[in-house]
């Protein structure tokens, strides 16, 4: 099977690969190998093709995978005002694929209907397309803890179990 090894922006990205769900998805829908370990290039301006070629070359050395995925925020109000030119940014070097969250990977939290319900208590919750929220989705799920009592926190981590 190949194996695929992951840079992604931040911690809460490298929480959603690492994940029991990602990898099932990866084996059974992709036929793809996770390659750990995921490396975190530590968030905002550290995805840049200035740096990215560390962030590979340690990926490599460390997890030896078939191909290399990047994942990125757009970011659209502090980054780049499209994915190209996100990706443009990035740059190529060393890298097989480039995956831009279209504003940022929270998004993805918000479209996972089931860990939204699980999360929340709320059996009938549905965000259908939550990449097209004003705002950032980070601030919508502060918003959704916040009437449902509890919260994700100061920062984007939280423990395992409560998400």
């Amino acid at each position: 099977m190949v194996t695929v090894g992951f840079v992604v922006e931040g911690p809460s990205d490298r929480i959603l690969v690492e994940s029991e769900l990602f990898q099932a998805w990866l084996r059974e829908d992709c036929g793809l190998d996770l390659a750990p370990p995921v490396v975190d290039a530590g968030g905002k301006g550290q995805m840049c093709n200035r740096k990215i070629g560390a962030f590979i070359q340690t990926l490599r050395t460390r997890a030896n995978p078939d191909k290399v995925v990047v994942l990125a925020d757009l970011d659209p109000d502090s980054c780049a005002p499209c994915i190209s030119k996100r990706k443009e940014i990035i740059g190529h070097q060393g890298i097989d694929l480039v995956v831009i969250a279209r504003k940022a990977m929270e998004s993805w939290f918000l479209a996972d209907t089931q860990a939204m319900r699980h999360w929340t208590g709320d059996h009938g919750f549905r965000e259908p397309r939550p990449e097209t929220l004003p705002g950032m989705p980070w601030d919508r799920l502060k918003e959704i803890g916040r009437h449902k009592g509890r919260g994700p926190g100061a920062n984007k981590i939280i423990g395992s179990g409560d998400f």
